[in-house]
């Protein structure tokens, strides 16, 4: 049996947005504060993916929304990771 075209579109969007945040790890400035809040968001952000992929094979409604809240919890994680790399400048260090 084929996935639903959401299940596939959901899976293609997170695996693009855990490359985007391996991109973005990868620019930033070699600063230790840059490092460091840099793993936390590359931690966080590369795992959405994977929540959402266990979460396609729950066994039951209940465990699907457990690892679908997850990967939503690492998205809000993610989040917090980049406002603070923006706040403290780190962001603007990047070069293109």
């Amino acid at each position: 049996m084929s996935e639903p075209k959401e299940a596939l579109y959901l899976k293609g969007r997170t695996k693009e947005f855990a490359l985007q945040v391996i991109k973005l790890y990868a620019a930033l400035p070699r600063k230790t504060e840059a490092l460091v809040l840099g793993k936390q968001l590359l931690r966080s952000g590369t795992s959405v993916g994977a929540h959402y992929r266990e979460a396609q094979r729950a066994r039951s409604n209940a465990e699907f929304i457990s690892k679908f809240d997850g990967g939503m919890q690492e998205l809000e994680e993610t989040l917090y990771w980049l406002e603070l790399l923006e706040r403290a400048g780190l962001l603007w260090e990047i070069e293109s």
